[in-house]
């Protein structure tokens, strides 16, 4: 089974729930566990946070795209902005680093996104937005009784 969904929409806090349960509902396609859903939820929430709070900064005009993409028992998810980059991305992948604590950012979202996927790989560029893509494979999946 391939199947694949894009959405995009204004990099607003307001739209974050829109792109977290949007994803959810795409991926309950392939039956995964409540445990899956859950953890593919919150990465979504993770990553479109971190593009409406540190790509864009909040208030700022932008657009945040997602890509899932269904294939077999696996999802591919990609999260992209164009708005500031990252300026050191090591150091940004540190648990509780953050650039903003005066908005008392926990400094997680990429810890979290890695401890909940299999994969996660971040593209950035300073001033030109930051690709995140990740994968997961179910282990419950539709696909695996085919």
């Amino acid at each position: 089974m391939n199947n694949r969904m894009e959405l995009s929409f204004s990099a607003i806090s307001e739209n974050e729930s829109f792109a977290r349960v949007s994803v959810g509902a795409f991926v309950t396609q392939l039956d995964p566990t409540m445990d899956e859903l859950t953890e593919i939820k919150t990465v979504v929430s993770e990553a479109v946070t971190n593009a409406i709070i540190h790509g864009y900064g909040e208030g700022n005009e932008g657009t945040i795209y997602i890509e899932v993409m269904l294939e077999r028992e696996t999802v591919h998810l990609i999260v992209r902005d164009e708005g500031r980059g990252i300026n050191d991305l090591e150091e940004a992948k540190q648990p509780l680093f953050t650039s903003l604590p005066e908005l008392e950012r926990s400094g997680m979202g990429f810890t979290i996104m890695e401890n909940f996927m299999d994969n996660l790989q971040v593209e950035s560029e300073p001033m030109n937005g930051t690709t995140v893509t990740l994968t997961k494979r179910l282990s419950n999946s539709k696909a695996l009784a085919n």
